[in-house]
């Protein structure tokens, strides 16, 4: 084996990974930027994950290829970076890939000047030309060359680059008005690209894209119209009845190759399983639909098996590939399965699971349950079901003696927040304690280890925080904080959660521009000071802030907050109407923005069952734009707060305060009261 290169310091999983490739590769930091200026060498970024498939294809082809080094060292200072610790170098040079190129992806391949400015750029490359894709070496050729012997072009052509990329990103709109009508112009548009046979978007591949199903559900609610939750129901039924979901484990993998969620990219990402979670528990809330519920346990079940460290934090990633063969963890044929249940129990699977001689992937089969279910009559039949689930968990064990795709174990703040925030909903809708306690545990984690002296980090491994936090760190924390609390009605949550709100302005908010920046002022000097404003597989931080913003802004009656996010709405109004898609955070943020948006707080200990009964009316149906908060006669450190003050029970017993714009209804002890004042809420 060769030697190590500086990467081998590191603690991300990923750029272990090309620890001992033959190419001198550096961290991101000031030696190599230094060696870059210093040498007058231009810089070869690559930025990947652990999961990405094509990022190890393309290791494996020109990273460990000797001959393909030597060229790279011979003219670059290269550089590695995980796009999900650096998510801000990330959006800079993806961005200016998709302005060079038309397109983005990952490995992302990134040709910078020593000043850090992006000239040219790509995705993967292989090792030699194919499909009309240039070969990585002629490509590293023609690029060196042109920076000997045409240098003024390209700072000329990098400057106007990332003029261009900051314009893209720094977006400052005109103001416009915040109004109900821009959520019926998005969802028309979102309609126009459903896909009534299969559910979902567009045609392939299919994203599952929680977030905007996430409004479309809103959009049922607010507006009471069929198509929206047609819309949900359909494509959340054709994601867990596809191969797109795992239906021996539990838990959604990244995306589906083709139109009809059958073959998937195979690697399960945190942050997708944390969304499709949530919203399949939002879905059941309104529908009443155990099939929801199950898929949401189903695949929080898979979490605490696979993902959920001793310490209570989540890891990132699962790969796709195991053995070198993307998706051979998962795939099974008809003999494996009967051999594990018997003929009989064997044959009555794989007809329920699609498993056929033939197979539909590589001459295996991915487990799908497309309307198998139709040709059985017993599917109501509860022992049938048992025994189903029965047969899952033994061909589960058969499964875990093959060899696992790796585990990214690095902890992601943002990612974590968001996992938290299912289990705690998880918590709300089931009552089941265990659900409590994983999310409990977790948000010690992260405000224990990863929140020090006011400064919250992005990453933690080997037994140490990373890198300063980035806008979604703190604002989905603080989001999971609050629904957190809502869950245990622990002060504490409710406290850090409004610390964390404070900081997040100070350090992100610039005034004199009217932006949120992703990075904060603290944060190394970039090329650009990066402000990502779509929503793509997660929520863009500011998207998700601006809610938080608002529901802050009410809870401590803070103008402050309430101005920022009103300015950065109603700047964003005219993108969203013509972005619709990618701005799906958004459009919930102005749905929270124009709704009455129920201000609730219980007065009563969480172990008293008068609470409980209170409580449950609040929980019977879904209501996306409630604030809660619980008010234990032991946490008055939270009742002097805008939200809660003077507001205490009424003879003695828990006691329930409903107000919307403005209102208040009496407070109440009865749950039949409370119950008939929620359905009046407009």
């Amino acid at each position: 084996m060769s030697h190590p290169n500086r990467l081998i310091n590191e603690s991300s999983p990923y750029l272990l990974q090309h620890a001992y490739n033959p190419v001198d590769w550096y961290p991101w930091g000031e030696e190599a930027l230094t060696k870059s200026k210093v040498e007058n060498k231009p810089i070869l970024l690559s930025i990947g994950y652990s999961a990405c498939h094509w990022c190890h294809v393309m290791a494996h082809e020109s990273f460990e290829n000797e001959k393909i080094a030597e060229l790279m060292n011979l003219y670059f200072v290269c550089i590695k970076v995980d796009r999900e610790e650096r998510p801000d170098l990330d959006s800079i040079y993806m961005k200016a890939v998709q302005v060079t190129t038309g397109s983005g992806g990952w490995p992302l391949t990134a040709f910078l000047t020593p000043d850090g400015k992006p000239f040219y750029g790509g995705t993967y490359f292989p090792p030699e030309d194919k499909h009309g894709i240039p070969g990585f070496p002629k490509l590293l050729k023609s690029v060196a060359d042109a920076y000997i012997n045409s240098r003024p072009e390209i700072d000329k052509h990098s400057e106007k680059l990332t003029a261009n990329v900051a314009k893209m990103m720094n977006i400052t709109g005109q103001i416009n008005p915040i109004a109900e009508s821009t959520l019926k112009v998005a969802f028309d548009s979102f309609y126009s690209e459903f896909d009534n046979e299969y559910g979902g978007f567009g045609t392939q591949p299919k994203f599952p894209q929680p977030i905007n199903f996430e409004f479309a559900l809103r959009h049922h609610i607010r507006f009471k119209d069929k198509n929206s939750l047609r819309v949900v129901e359909e494509s959340l039924t054709h994601m867990a009845n596809g191969g797109i979901y795992d239906q021996i484990g539990g838990g959604f993998h990244r995306y589906s190759t083709d139109g009809k969620w059958l073959v998937p990219h195979f690697e399960k990402m945190l942050y997708d399983n944390a969304l499709l979670t949530s919203l399949y528990i939002h879905v059941y809330e309104k529908t009443k639909n155990r099939f929801y519920l199950n898929i949401a346990e189903d695949t929080l079940s898979y979490v605490k098996r696979e993902m959920l460290d001793t310490n209570g934090s989540f890891y990132s990633s699962q790969d796709a590939d195991s053995e070198g063969i993307e998706g051979k963890f998962f795939v099974w044929n008809c003999e494996e399965i009967i051999e594990e249940l018997g003929e009989k129990e064997g044959e009555i699977f794989n007809k329920i699971y699609g498993v056929t001689e033939k197979g539909n992937f590589e001459g295996k089969s991915i487990l799908t349950k497309s309307n198998s279910y139709q040709t059985i009559s017993f599917e109501d039949d509860p022992e049938f079901i048992k025994n189903i689930n029965l047969n899952k968990e033994k061909l589960l064990a058969a499964r875990n003696t093959r060899i696992a795709p790796e585990t990214d174990k690095k902890i992601i703040t943002s990612w974590n927040a968001l996992m938290m925030k299912s289990f705690a909903e998880a918590a709300i809708v089931t009552k089941n304690a265990e659900y409590l306690r994983i999310a409990q545990l977790n948000a010690g984690f992260l405000t224990d280890k990863l929140y020090k002296s006011s400064i919250l980090y992005r990453t933690y491994q080997n037994d140490e925080p990373k890198i300063t936090g980035f806008l979604e760190d703190y604002s989905f924390l603080i989001d999971a904080l609050l629904k957190l609390h809502e869950a245990s009605f622990e002060s504490k949550w409710l406290k850090i959660a409004v610390g964390l709100c404070y900081e997040m302005v100070d350090l992100f908010w610039d005034d004199s521009t009217g932006i949120l920046y992703d990075t904060s002022n603290t944060h190394e000097n970039l090329v650009i000071r990066p402000s990502e404003w779509t929503d793509n597989a997660i929520p863009a931080g500011a998207s998700l802030a601006v809610e938080v913003l608002l529901k802050f802004s009410i809870i401590l009656d803070e103008q402050l907050f309430r101005d920022i996010a009103t300015r950065i709405l109603a700047s964003m109004i005219k993108l969203v109407e013509q972005f619709p898609s990618a701005s799906g955070q958004w459009l919930n943020a102005i749905d929270f923005y124009t709704s009455n948006h129920p201000e609730i707080t219980i007065v009563g200990s969480k172990n008293n069952k008068d609470t409980l009964n209170l409580l449950n009316e609040v929980y019977k149906t879904y209501i996306p734009n409630k604030i809660l908060i619980g008010l234990n006669n032991e946490n008055n450190s939270i009742s002097n707060l805008a939200f809660t003050k003077y507001k205490q029970t009424i003879a003695n017993q828990p006691t329930a305060y409903l107000c919307q714009n403005y209102e208040c209804d009496l407070p109440t002890n009865d749950p039949k009261v409370l119950s008939k004042q929620l359905l009046d809420i407009k």
